[in-house]
């Protein structure tokens, strides 16, 4: 670049701006990188700290399962899911949808509030996500008179061992419950125990319940050719209203139980504890039963229970031989 020397009244005064010139320069140069390296570093970590918090944000997303209630003290038979068994979260650019069979719930990432009116009522949805923690609120008020009906938090949280959700209600708000969620895939398979189709024998037969104005009966063939069909059938008021198609059958050394319920898609559950008179088959990543019991007692009545693998209260029937 060619120097320039204007207005110099000497070639003393002109020597002299030449030799201070590259200092000044030099000077001029170094405070300038001294305040842009730190700007840069600042924007730099800000922009990894942004995708950090992005991708964090990301793993929220896809279908999660309940795994097991951690609520302080408690007790086992109270245990249970403070939401859906199971739910999907969808990640989109500037919001997270809770994907809803009645209608999903899209809550903006600004703090914003999506408001939808039905039925005599408005729904609010609001939240947000920081410090690795996406927080929403479901507000429901009537619309005639903006008196509340419910009031519900939920708080999600990615950690090692899963997603941690908290929900609470009301306000102030009282805690309702803290549970384990994971992805299906995540969440391991039991080990089978050993078995044949000979062990379980003393299921065969006819089995009839009665329960109210209900009444269930399970009928299972004897054990043949490596397997047992049943079939399950509930009357209520001389109407049919529920049904089910039923199989035992023998895998790798152990039993499997496939339920149909109302001829839908085949559901396995694996054997995993084996008595003379008493199985449990259990499947982690269904949604609902993901264990089903049964026992046969000294006195020839059959039980059979199903519910969490983890907790809870199962839901049982009682059944006595059909009489011949």
């Amino acid at each position: 670049m060619p120097l320039l020397v204007v207005d110099c009244k000497s070639k003393g005064e002109s020597t002299m701006y030449l030799r201070t010139w590259p200092a000044t320069s030099l000077l001029l140069l170094a405070t300038l990188a001294a305040v842009l390296v730190p700007l840069e570093s600042r924007e730099s970590a800000a922009q990894t700290k942004g995708a950090v918090q992005d991708d964090k944000l990301r793993e929220l997303g896809g279908q999660w399962l309940y795994v097991k209630d951690l609520t302080k003290d408690r007790p086992s038979e109270k245990q249970g899911p403070p939401m859906s068994v199971k739910f999907v979260l969808r990640i989109e650019k500037d919001a997270v949808v809770h994907v809803r069979p009645r209608g999903d719930e899209r809550i903006p990432l600004d703090g914003s509030a999506t408001e939808v009116t039905k039925r005599g009522t408005i729904t609010r949805y609001r939240g947000g996500w920081k410090d690795g923690v996406f927080k929403y609120e479901t507000d429901v008020v009537r619309e005639k008179d903006k008196s509340r009906v419910v009031l519900i938090q939920r708080e999600f949280r990615i950690t090692p061992d899963g997603l941690l959700v908290r929900v609470s209600s009301g306000s102030p708000a009282k805690l309702h419950g803290v549970a384990l969620y994971r992805h299906p895939k995540d969440i391991a398979l039991p080990k089978p125990a050993k078995a044949t189709m000979a062990d379980m024998e003393w299921l065969g037969g006819a089995w009839i319940g009665q329960k109210g104005t209900r009444s269930t009966e399970e009928r299972w063939s004897p054990p043949r050719g490596g397997a047992m069909l049943g079939v399950s059938r509930t009357v209520s008021r001389g109407k049919m209203v529920a049904f089910e198609y039923l199989r035992i059958v023998q895998r790798d050394g152990s039993l499997v139980y496939v339920a149909q319920p109302g001829g839908r898609t085949p559901t396995e559950f694996v054997l995993t504890e084996l008595g003379k008179t008493r199985a449990v088959f259990d499947n982690p990543r269904h949604d609902y039963p993901q264990r089903i019991v049964y026992e046969l007692s000294a006195d020839g009545r059959l039980s059979a229970s199903i519910g969490f693998v983890n907790g809870g209260r199962p839901r049982g029937f009682e059944f006595k031989r059909e009489q011949k």
